[in-house]
């Protein structure tokens, strides 16, 4: 069968934030058809990639995700090394997959919301950029983002953040494994700190939108093999079910605009290398926050001749994320991380505070993932062999701990997406990104964040500590089509909708003005909810 050419509303991505507009639109009877760069892949797939790995390569959880030769994404090696072009004082060294289903397929399923004041740093502290609007306009799109997902979280107000909800969490929270368990005492018994369960996209105890309950295989990073965490490429098929058109292996390499500016269609190639074109009437651009900015420069024409949606010249500019640095305690008696989730806590309230007018706020992890693979090789780098090797693995697996303290960045327009005179197999030019965490980010931590880790680690009861050398990325892309009501200075408005195109819509993070601390993927949801609404009204209208 020949692929369509055309379609009343066209997406391209199939990740989290495509996924949930698409079924907006199925919903309210609007034909949708999906592009996807990579391929569609089966969970068995996955596992299998998974087990086959070295354990060398198994900390990586890109490695059991291998890209296509037309559709590279970020990875050691194969079609995607070296597919980003990083300057800067600091790597934006990003993790993704173009694969149907998106980023979901290898995330923790963590979903904090932002507060009201993540909202308004401007405003309230002189800083970085306020959102378009506040934070009441938002919250109900956040319960729709957490019912859709299925989030379990606490009962309990005092646990959940920010507890301004209007809605209970869909799931309860899960329990703490032990090492969690005597976190949270020892952070609040000798600190006063509150170590609060995470809410995340993870059925607890029960099934929820035909996956199963989660049974703490301790595996939601790089997949997890039963499904219950949440990730786009389980909607697929009810999406087709609905009518759907999803076409993988897609590349969009173009956006075609008409005399009035308005964008007329799409064009992408196949896996052959063979152009397509597909024509519509809405479009929406939910690749991620840096395909998505690669592909609006890589669309320049006459009328658009530094790329689409870019007349504010702030298409690739305001690259956020969260930096991280991982502290690494090494501890007398036993904590046992890794029964659980990988990410089943996190201490929100040092995020919060007037210093931010001053420096970045942070939030403090236990990092649950179970230690075995960790420890292993400095336990090779001893030289052990036998017993001594085994019983030296046990005991770090046990009395080792990570400990992440991620901060909030402000946006910078000199943290720019460009296109690299470097080509990928197609011919297309790969994403250069130059960026710097700035002073804002270094001052917090080494004047707030790092004197609280010290504090933790003695609290802890720790012999030793390591800090990472440098601040690494979350993976959480923010920026590069930033929000706001001024068309001078960013690239869509409240919804969404590019300034410049009236039927072109860039959701997800990309459009992010702040980032706070948390992890962005369910403020992407919510906005994609938000932007589902405008669109849906805007094609009943056409």
């Amino acid at each position: 069968m020949a692929a369509p050419n055309q379609s009343p509303v066209v997406i391209v991505g199939t990740g989290v934030v495509g996924v949930v507009i698409a079924e907006q639109l199925l919903d309210a009877g609007i034909p949708v058809l999906m592009l996807e760069a990579g391929p569609r892949v089966s969970r068995a797939e996955i596992v299998e990639n998974y087990r086959n790995l070295p354990l060398a390569a198994k900390g990586n959880p890109i490695e059991c995700y291998p890209s296509r030769e037309w559709a590279p994404h970020p990875e050691p090696a194969g079609a995607g090394k070296g597919y980003l072009q990083l300057s800067g004082n600091d790597s934006y060294a990003q993790s993704y997959v173009r694969y149907a289903g998106g980023s979901t397929w290898h995330w923790a399923g963590t979903c904090w919301r932002l507060t009201p004041a993540d909202m308004q740093l401007h405003s309230r502290y002189g800083v970085g950029r306020d959102w378009a609007f506040d934070y009441d306009t938002l919250e109900p799109y956040y319960v729709r983002a957490e019912y859709k997902l299925g989030i379990c979280g606490p009962d309990d107000p005092a646990l959940q953040w920010p507890p301004k909800r209007s809605k209970p969490y869909p799931m309860p929270a899960l329990p703490f494994g032990p090492g969690e368990a005597r976190f949270t005492d020892v952070v609040r018994e000798k600190l006063g700190l509150h170590n609060i369960p995470t809410a995340q996209a993870r059925n607890s105890g029960t099934s929820y939108d035909d996956r199963p309950a989660c049974c703490a295989n301790n595996n939601c990073v790089p997949v997890c093999p039963v499904g219950a965490k949440y990730d786009g490429a389980t909607a697929l098929s009810r999406l087709e079910a609905k009518g759907a058109t999803i076409l993988s292996n897609a590349v969009v390499w173009r956006i075609e605009t008409n005399a009035k500016n308005h964008i007329e269609a799409v064009h992408y190639y196949d896996q052959h290398k063979q152009t397509h074109r597909v024509s519509g009437k809405l479009f929406i651009i939910a690749c991620n926050g840096l395909e998505t900015p690669k592909l609006l420069l890589m669309s320049a024409d006459a009328r658009n001749p530094h790329g689409i949606a870019n007349s504010s010249d702030q298409v690739g500019r305001n690259m956020m994320d969260h930096p991280q640095i991982t502290m690494t305690v090494t501890l007398d008696e036993p904590y046992w991380a890794g029964v659980g989730p990988v990410v089943n806590s996190g201490i929100m309230e040092t995020s919060q505070g007037d210093f931010r007018s001053e420096h970045a706020g942070a939030y403090f992890r236990f990092n649950n993932f179970a230690r075995n693979r960790f420890v292993t090789f400095g336990a090779l780098q001893k030289g052990l062999v036998g017993k001594a090797l085994d019983e030296e693995i046990r005991r770090m697996t046990a009395c080792t701990a990570d400990i992440v303290l991620a901060h909030e960045i402000l946006p910078d327009a000199n943290n720019r997406l460009t296109l690299s005179d470097k080509k990928d197999w197609l011919g297309l030019p790969k994403p250069a990104i130059h960026y710097d965490v700035g002073d804002y980010v270094r001052r917090s931590y080494n004047d707030y964040s790092k004197p609280i880790a010290d504090r933790i680690a003695e609290a802890m009861g720790a012999i030793d500590k390591k800090f990472s050398k440098q601040f690494n990325q979350s993976k959480h892309i923010m920026g590069g089509t930033i929000m706001g009501n001024d068309p001078a200075n960013s690239v869509v408005d409240n919804v969404c909708r590019a300034h410049d195109h009236h039927n072109l819509f860039l959701p997800g993070g990309g459009a992010m003005a702040s980032t706070a601390c948390g992890n962005s993927t369910l403020t992407m949801v919510a906005l994609a909810f938000r932007a589902a609404d405008a669109i849906v009204k805007q094609a009943q209208e056409a």
